[in-house]
Parts: C-alpha cells; structure tokens; sequence
C-alpha cells in the first residue's frame, strides 16, 4: 500500500532534472545560451505552425516542451550500474533497450532510465542514457587491471543517498523530506569534480587506449557529460549556434529533414576543454586539461516499428557507404545531400507510413466519432469517414550510431577505434540486475490498447442502437 503521504516517483524525476538543470548551466555557461536558443527557436515554430501546436496540446505536454529530455552517465563497474538501476528506480525511471557501441568503436553498451507509462512521460519524460564501460574491450592487460583498481576505490554515491534508497524501496516511497534529501544526495553523484584520481601519467595512457576511458576512469564520480533539450527545429538551432558563439558539431545525426518525423534526431556543440588537476607525488597537483562536458539538442519523431527499423538501419548504411561523414565535417554538404537522396525510399506522410506499416501510432475518436450512432466499421473506413484519427508515438529512445557519433565528435578526431563487436546483452543484465524493457513490444502495446478502445466504444456504441 502507498503512504498518502509519500511523493509521486514523477515529482522526483521533475525535481531531480530541474536541480540537474540548474547545476550544469552553471557548470557549463554555454548550455544556459544553448537552453535559451531552443525556447526561442521552439516559441517560432510553434507560432508559425498552429496545427503542429494543437496536436501538442493534444498529445503532448507543451508547457514544457523547451526542457531536457534527457541527459548522459558513464559508469565503470557492474556495482554502480546496479545501484544506478536501483536510484532511478525511485524516480519511476526504469530500463529500456540494450545498445552495443562497440560497434562504432566506443568501449560501452548502455541502457536508457525512463518512465514509461502514458502519464508519467506526459508528467516528465526525462531520461538518461547509461552507459557501462566495457573494461574486457581494452587491449592492453596490463592497463586494463589497473583501469579495474582505480574503479575498485571510489564511491560514487553519498552514504545518505545510499540510505535513502534503501528506504524508498523499505517502505514503498519517500515523504517530501526525504525526496528534497534525496535529490540533493544524488546530484552529488553527476557533480563535476576538477581533480582526477590518477595521475598525469596513467591518464595519459587510459586516454591513448580511448578518450571514453580516460573520462570514465580518471575522475571521483561519474560527472553528467551533457544533458539535452528537445526542439522542434533541430536544423534551425544548428544554423543558429554560431550567431551565439557556440560551435556545433558538423552534422546532425540522423535521419534527413523530413515532413514527417521518424525517431531521433541529435546534434550538439563541441565538448569543452577544461582544467583539471592531476594525483602528483606527496599530496601535489599536476595542472592538466580534460575534455567531456558539452550541450545536445534533440528533435524526436515517430517510433517505427521493426519493418520500419529495417529499413531505416539500410538506408542509413546505404547513406554512409555512398558517402562517409568525416570526423572533420569536411563532406558535411555532401552527406547531407546523400542521405536526403537516399531517404526518399522511406514514405513521409503520416497515412503512408501507417499503412506500410512502418510505425507505431495512437489512435482516438475524433469530435465526429464521439457524436456519431449506429456505426460499426472497419478501422480503415473509420479513418476515411473521419470517426478515428491516428497521431504519431514519439520515439523516446536512442540509436546507437547516432549516439556514438556525438560522443565521436566530442571526444576529438581520433576517438572512433577499431573494437570487436560484441554485444553482450546477458552480460549487461546480469551487472543491471534486471531486465531492459524490450522497446518495439512497449510501442506495440500502446498502439494496441488505443486502437482497442477506440475501437470498442465505435461498436459499442453501434451494438447499443
């Protein structure tokens, strides 16, 4: 039984990305730039696109449309994923999707916590992608056992946060109290920390192996490396970045611009360098320079099925064998235009996408199919004769090339490595302690339930007359 007085898991997740908010923009100035950008380019589209606004309101919260969606962690042990699993858990953010970056040569396989039901997404769909380092990927033995080591002596998470969530899971919830605590206790744990654990050296050796492992294994905690608004014109607020000094990356990753919207576009501008402090001899600090942090932007489109998935996934390899974006941006026009070329195989209609049957949608009455009697029809009839509308589901997950071309690009030039694919999904779970939420069966079930309801009150109704 739920305490009355206990605070609802999505009033955390609200509160924990508005502290997180809060601290990485004054960690990080810029994303306060990038953040005011995305409101105002938002703010136009909106203006200039009243059906586009109306859909929203209807499907969607617009009030907050302008805020992170979701943020980035890098962990190193099977023991802070498993804990990690266990805080999200309290703010009603639960694993979905397993993804291999081995594949595009990052050292990772990760999940996403997110909420998943209609109302808490709908409350805040903040999400973080969480990614665990893959340790059995670093070649070099010798460094590979000291990587080990380093992470075997830090505590990422505070005693109270620890204490907290024993608690939660104790008593079935946290009162107002102890949420404000525990939200305090856990931002400690994504907190920026300007002196490493290791030395200059041993620094410099992690980093030669790969910039992900330098940035995981250096450090006291697990820092937040980037968190993410959601526009509406992703196209737009890459045009725009320079005029407000900040550099974007070269391309969006992606999709091409299209009418109709499918899964996740991303961009960002470029991670920061900064000062830090290197573990010298005696209890001395060796100045030195770190780069990880940097802001992204989202714009999300339709989930698509696993038919439609397929033949995303080949035109985007058919893109890149056409044309591979360089680290540089040197081809950025280039591949740009080949990926547009390309992506007209891909329907951009709403109506052709679902009748291909390559994306996920909710169907509801429209005003005409709660008013109307003495009708029983067939979905597509239903549709035609304007008793049932369809909206696209907003892909709330991620794409692992995608993913890895923004931690490419801001881990420098010569981060993409050479890794021996090896997707370890048993692996993965056994370190989480749970199972991910399979992705493409969660928006099968929302299609699902709506088309059945709208469905049943039609015939009901029908049946009553």
């Amino acid at each position: 039984m739920t305490n009355a007085s206990f605070v609802k898991a999505d009033t955390i997740r609200s509160d924990f990305s508005a502290a997180m908010s809060a601290m990485y923009r004054n960690e990080v100035p810029a994303y306060g730039t990038l953040m005011s950008l995305v409101a105002r380019v938002n703010d136009e589209a909106l203006a200039a696109d009243p059906l586009l606004k109306t859909r929203l309101e209807a499907t969607d919260s617009l009030s907050r449309i302008s805020e992170e969606r979701h943020g980035a962690i890098r962990l190193g042990t099977p023991q802070e994923l498993a804990m990690m699993r266990r805080v999200f858990a309290v703010m009603g953010m639960h694993p979905v999707g397993y993804y291999d970056l081995s594949t595009a040569g990052v050292p990772v396989h990760s999940t996403a916590f997110r909420p998943v039901g209609e109302e808490s997404l709908k409350r805040n769909p903040f999400r973080v992608f969480t990614s665990l380092l893959r340790l059995d990927l670093i070649a070099d033995e010798a460094l590979r056992k000291e990587a080990a080591e380093v992470l075997s002596t830090r505590k990422i998470f505070t005693d109270e946060a620890v204490r907290l969530v024993d608690k939660a899971e104790r008593d079935g919830g946290l009162d107002a109290s102890d949420a404000a605590q525990f939200v305090r206790e856990v931002l400690e744990t994504f907190r920026w920390h300007d002196r490493a654990i290791v030395s200059a050296g041993m620094y410099r050796r992690l980093h030669d192996a790969h910039r992900l492992i330098a940035d995981v294994v250096s450090f006291k905690g697990p820092h937040i490396n980037h968190l993410t608004p959601r526009t509406l014109d992703i196209d737009k607020v890459q045009a725009l970045m320079p005029d407000e000094g900040i550099a974007p990356k070269a391309i969006v990753e992606g999709p091409p611009t299209r009418k109709c919207p499918i899964l996740l576009r991303q961009t960002s501008f470029k991670a920061l360098e900064e000062a830090v402090s290197f573990a010298g001899e005696q209890g001395t600090w060796q100045a030195g320079s770190h780069t990880a942090r940097f802001g992204e932007i989202e714009q999300r489109g339709i989930a698509l099925t696993p038919k439609g998935r397929a033949l995303y996934d080949k035109l985007l390899n058919d893109s890149r064998a056409r044309v591979r974006p360089a680290a540089d941006g040197s081809n950025a026009g280039e591949y740009e235009a080949a990926l547009t070329d390309v992506f007209h195989a891909f329907p951009d209609d709403w109506n052709g996408i679902r009748k291909a049957g390559l994306g996920y949608f909710s169907y509801s009455l429209t005003e005409k199919g709660k008013a109307v009697s003495n009708r029983r029809a067939d979905l597509e009839t239903a549709i035609e004769d304007g008793v049932i509308q369809f909206d696209p589901i907003v892909y709330e997950d991620f794409l692992p090339v995608s993913a890895a071309g923004i931690f490419q690009s801001n881990l420098g030039d010569d981060a993409a490595q050479e890794f021996i694919a090896s997707p370890n999904q048993v692996m993965f779970e056994r370190d989480l302690g749970a199972s991910v939420l399979d992705e493409f069966a969660h928006y099968a079930g929302i299609e699902r339930a709506s088309l059945t309801m709208s469905m049943a009150v039609l015939n009901t109704a029908a049946a009553a007359e």
